[in-house]
């Protein structure tokens, strides 16, 4: 009776951790492989998926990473760059020349990384400006949030406005932190005026 006592303990106490790894299982960063002949696979669906595919993931907002399938290599920002280069070349672009000449001019540049840093948290601020618009445009409809459908079709409708406007923030952004970056000089050479040096004793 204590034996059988024991095991039932032993079953109970191992399905919560069994459950628990369940739970992390479907929260398992999911998988691309690239191949040399650029095609690439996806390991969860074990199959080969397109560009397309993968722009849908990210649309989807899911957790995914791309990796070389012989050394290994995380790919996965190359892979969002070529993303980006189709969506650029085809439709309405986001960058403007200018703005991506001036982007590539910070490359090797000391404020490289305050550059990468200050972008993230600048579009994150218009990602959370775009949320609370979503939120206040849901009590337009006679009280009602708008359905999945004619929320659809009206950001279709409008998104050559937004990549409008996204554009222009960004490039304000960006005049604003050069306007910046130009003040932190003067700041600095004034705070620090060269004095030649005086004659030797």
């Amino acid at each position: 009776m204590t034996q059988a006592r024991s095991q039932a303990k032993r079953r109970s106490d191992a399905e919560p951790a069994a459950g628990a790894d369940a739970k992390s299982a479907g929260t398992v960063q999911r998988t691309l492989k690239k191949y040399p002949n650029r095609r690439l696979y996806d390991t969860k669906t074990s199959s080969y998926i397109t560009l397309a595919d993968v722009k849908q993931m990210v649309l989807d907002g899911s957790d995914f990473v791309v990796r070389d399938a012989k050394s290994n290599e995380d790919l996965t920002r190359s892979i969002l760059l070529q993303i980006i280069l189709e969506e650029e070349t085809g439709g309405v672009p986001m960058f403007s020349t200018n703005m991506l000449a001036q982007i590539i001019r910070f490359y090797g540049h000391t404020m490289q990384g305050l550059m990468g840093s200050y972008l993230e948290k600048n579009l994150q601020a218009f990602i959370d400006m775009q949320n609370r618009f979503a939120e206040q445009s849901g009590g337009l409809v006679g009280g009602k949030g708008f359905s999945p459908e004619s929320w659809a079709q009206f950001m279709n409708l409008q998104a050559p406005m937004m990549q409008g406007l996204m554009s222009n923030y960004l490039d304000q952004s960006k005049n604003l932190f050069v306007q910046m970056q130009e003040q932190m000089q003067k700041q600095a050479e004034n705070m620090f005026p060269f004095v030649p040096p005086g004659p030797k004793r």
